[in-house]
């Protein structure tokens, strides 16, 4: 897990439908974990609960695979090979069955869908302030909020660490009659572990273990074994602390975005993954425990909607009016990279803040380049003495060169012992290439960015002085290393800074729309705090989270869209404290139509990738602003029934549209609409050959109850926009106006074109992001 905290990990979505034993399943009696999504309504009469039922389907699958002469698993142990059973977001079983018996179940009564089970990967203070969440208006609107309110957040990650003062429960009220969940104890996690800030501590590891094999007894607990999980709760939801920091770095008080919301927390990952019947399982008791908002931070690609556990059961948290938050995932600046794409999902990207920790490498000719550091150690270099620099890279691409990359066993010994060594980002986690510089002799490391990362700066708490430079600097160092075989640097470390202009910028490692699975839904939905971003950590392991790193620490500093992720959960809570009565989607509605897209210079919002202008594929529909949020004015409310028929556009077939409505019955309205009237905060319009194209909204007053909206539009260069129509009349809260936009195409443009058009009323300001894709001709 602790790679969750390296962009350079790959966060691949694995389908297990390869022989690995125990893993995956072969033709015939090898077993794998499937997960089997029944219709409720068709359970037979004969059978009192559900469970029978889905024991009985099993073992007459098993029965007919071992008639056939195919194999199977155990006929009369039937009910053991039942991994979990699904009852309130997902209705289902999982369970450890041969690839037969798994093709057989879609023959069976009442059987909707068969998945494999897929391994699912992390995607891994200032913040309140830099988002204007400690004003001191604005937190006594909060407190009396969550006061009358219990707004309850559940965390699907690795755990929490309980004795953080993160999780204390001073001056928090009973815990809520409506809670129906419980704190699962072990060993190591004594009922006194819960609080009445954590209200609930489950684990769910029958999954992992079906096919990886048993845990120790010993880990079979809530206890954050990875820091990942104890990181995110306390993000989202953490108690105040006040002169929280990282071995001196960014001292302050430590917040979370919903300091007075109860933590329900569900452990889904170990050590060898994140396993998606867990994770479903973790997402049904959530909803039915009482959760009001979900985070997770984890995520893989995805090849449909329906196909997706994870986007079904959200789907099923949705309906349950629950609010869901994932990461966006940490592939970018690739295109089309984003995980958890489901409109139903709120999908964050990343971001950084106003805060910095700058280092220096000043070079022995005489050259002074800027970059970041988190590190503290006992040995410091001197300022005032230059030591031999080496790049071991060839004067060719290096992308795949051991020595330039500091992959572990690359460096020789007596080529770097006394010397600061360039490395270059790539492969293996960043602080692991610090270590294998020191175990080689050197005495600092200078961490240059690939043109993957660009300029973006990610600081590291690595085990020896070193500092990370952009890829431009990067470059003069490394002509610099070559061509001066006297060549030499020292590195220098300034603490924290803050008031960095510009920000917020889009994180480089970020995941990317477009969305690959319906265009016409912009994906990511906007982005949030996630770049060093400081909170509560597991005294179980280091801040490196390397093995040889025996430092223990109260808080640490990550970056990730793991990071983000939370950020938001915790921001819907405080919308969802304020506004009880508001569905999954006007919460949604709020953060993105409030968004911001200028940063602090007032200029649009950067991308760290290229150095120049962020769009919406980067940055969604804007970065969050919690205090435009509480009072948007307007918002674009989405129920059940409008999801469906956005599936509908889908090309679905009936068994698969059966995944999302539960029934055999005809869902679709008649006639079907387009992917695009889909009621969402976002346009996203395609427009091709035609010469025109409408698509439809609707807007609920949440604002003033007699207000009148005027609509702007951003000019674009292949299209006009006529908005119909250009204003709307509201005489009470919670009515409901429809308006139209038509895209009058005048020339088709080589890419994709970013804007917005904006209600406002004089007091709200209602932004809604638009993209125009022109197609190319048939």
């Amino acid at each position: 897990m602790a790679a969750a905290r390296s962009e350079e990990r790959p966060w691949l979505f694995l389908w297990l439908a390869v022989c690995l034993a125990g893993v995956g399943t072969c033709r015939g009696a090898q077993l794998g974990t499937y997960i089997v999504q029944m219709s409720p309504s068709e359970k037979p009469d004969a059978f009192a609960q559900h469970l029978e039922w889905y024991v009985s389907t099993v073992r007459s699958v098993a029965a007919e695979a071992r008639a056939e002469g195919d194999g199977g698993g155990d006929v009369e142990d039937a009910a053991g090979r039942i991994v979990y059973s699904y009852d309130t977001a997902f209705h289902g079983f999982a369970a450890r069955l041969s690839e037969v018996e798994a093709a057989q179940l879609g023959d069976q009564a009442g059987v909707v869908a068969v998945y494999p089970e897929n391994v699912y990967e992390l995607h891994t203070t200032r913040s309140p302030g830099f988002l204007g969440l400690q004003s001191q208006a604005f937190v006594g609107i909060w407190s009396n909020a969550i006061a009358s309110h219990d707004v309850i957040v559940g965390v699907l990650d690795t755990g929490i660490w309980p004795e953080s003062p993160s999780f204390s429960d001073s001056g928090m009220g009973p815990v809520p009659e409506r809670w129906k969940g419980a704190c699962e104890t072990a060993e190591d996690f004594k009922r006194s572990s819960c609080n009445r800030k954590i209200i609930g501590a489950r684990i769910f590891y029958r999954g992992y273990e079906a096919s990886t094999g048993a845990l120790d007894a010993k880990e079979k607990s809530v206890r954050d074994q990875d820091g990942h999980g104890t990181h995110t709760a306390a993000t989202a939801a953490g108690s105040a602390v006040p002169g929280a920091n990282f071995m001196g770095y960014a001292e302050g008080t430590a917040r979370g975005m919903a300091p007075g919301a109860r933590l329900a927390v569900y452990k889904v990952c170990w050590a060898g993954g994140c396993f998606s019947s867990d994770i479903l399982s973790a997402v049904d008791r959530a909803v039915a425990d009482g959760v009001d908002v979900v985070s997770i931070s984890l995520g893989g690609g995805v090849s449909s909607y329906h196909r997706d556990s994870l986007s079904v059961a959200a789907f099923g948290a949705m309906e349950k009016g629950v609010f869901v938050a994932c990461s966006a995932g940490n592939s970018g600046p690739d295109p089309s990279s984003l995980t958890n794409v489901a409109p139903w999902i709120a999908t964050v990207g990343a971001s950084s803040m106003d805060r910095d920790f700058p280092a220096s490498v000043k070079l022995g000719d005489g050259g002074n380049i800027s970059g970041v550091s988190l590190y503290r150690g006992r040995r410091y270099l001197s300022g005032q003495k230059q030591y031999p620099l080496i790049y071991l890279g060839g004067n060719a691409s290096s992308a795949a060169d051991p020595k330039a990359l500091c992959l572990d066993g690359a460096l020789d010994p007596h080529l770097v012992a006394g010397k600061i060594v360039l490395c270059e980002r790539g492969i293996t986690a960043r602080v692991q290439k610090g270590q294998v510089v020191k175990q080689a002799g050197g005495v600092g490391m200078i961490l240059a960015n690939t043109a993957a990362n660009g300029e973006e700066l990610v600081a590291d708490s690595h085990l020896l002085p070193a500092v990370a430079v952009g890829e431009a600097e990067g470059a003069a160092i490394k002509r610099y290393a070559k061509a001066d075989h006297r060549a030499s640097a020292t590195l220098t470390f300034s603490g924290t800074r803050l008031g960095i202009r510009p920000s917020p910028v889009v994180a480089a490692f970020s995941s990317r729309g477009p969305n690959f699975l319906t265009l016409e839904v912009l994906k990511p939905d906007l982005i949030a705090p996630g770049v060093n971003i400081l909170a509560a950590w597991s005294d179980a392991i280091s801040p490196s989270s390397l093995p040889v790193d025996r430092r223990r620490v109260g808080f640490n500093i990550l970056s990730g869209t793991s990071m983000s992720c939370p950020h938001v959960a915790g921001v819907a809570a405080l919308l969802k404290a304020r506004h009880p009565d508001w569905s999954p989607a006007a919460i949604k509605s709020a953060l993105m139509t409030t968004a911001y897209v200028r940063d602090n210079t007032r200029r649009p919002l950067r991308d760290a990738a290229t150095g120049g202008e962020s769009n919406h594929y980067a940055h969604g529909a804007g970065h969050i602003d919690p205090s435009k949020a509480l009072d948007p004015g307007l918002v674009y409310d989405i129920s059940r029934q409008d999801y469906i028929d956005f599936l509908c556009t889908q090309k679905l077939t009936p068994p698969q549209m059966r995944v999302f409505t539960k029934s055999a019955g005809q869902a679709c309205r008649a006639p079907p609409g387009s992917a695009g009237d889909l009621n969402y905060p976002a346009i996203s319009a395609l427009l091709s050959s035609a010469p025109r194209q409408t698509i439809h909204r609707t807007v609920t007053n949440v604002g003033a109850p007699v207000s009148t909206y005027r609509v702007t539009v951003s000019p674009f260069s292949g299209a006009t926009l006529v908005v119909e129509p250009s204003m709307l009349h509201f005489t009470q809260k919670g009515q409901k106006l429809q308006y139209k936009v038509t895209f009058v195409k005048k020339a088709r443009q080589p890419a994709p074109e970013f804007g917005a058009l904006t209600w406002e009323d004089g007091t709200h300001s209602v932004r809604t992001a638009v993209v125009i894709t022109y197609l190319s001709p048939a």
